[in-house]
């Protein structure tokens, strides 16, 4: 929820920021009408917006992978340790089938969000 609010008051801010100069009784237009160059005017980093979205997006999934990773060994170190107990078994093939769930969700994540970032940096001016 925070986070949510955080996004929402940064795009508000960057949408102020973005109007052109009221010049004549005109409202002129920034040369960038994409609003990629919000750095020069919030004196934060000149990297686009794209691309930061970009790199959050990879480290949340990255995260996602290394919490799938320590499922896989905790259920494989619980086979491991269950000396035969049923159910011991039981609670290690369950969380194993969720963690290789979980890591093909992330990695179907990965791919669309790599395809998706891709294709709308190209669309909208980028290299």
């Amino acid at each position: 929820m925070t986070l949510v609010l955080v996004f929402s008051l940064l795009l508000t801010a960057s949408a102020v920021l973005a109007a052109g100069p009221i010049v004549g009784g005109s409202n002129l237009l920034p040369p960038d009408q994409l609003g990629v160059n919000y750095g020069e005017a919030t004196n934060l980093s000149g990297q686009d917006v794209r691309i930061s979205t970009a790199n959050i997006i990879n480290v949340v999934l990255d995260l996602l992978g290394i919490i799938t990773v320590v499922l896989i060994l905790f259920a494989g170190f619980t086979w491991m340790t269950a000396g035969g107990n049923d159910e011991q078994v039981g609670k290690a093939k369950k969380i194993l089938s969720a963690a290789v769930i979980g890591l093909v969700i992330v990695m179907s994540a990965y791919a669309i969000t790599q395809f998706v970032v891709g294709n709308l940096y190209r669309a909208t001016g980028g290299q």
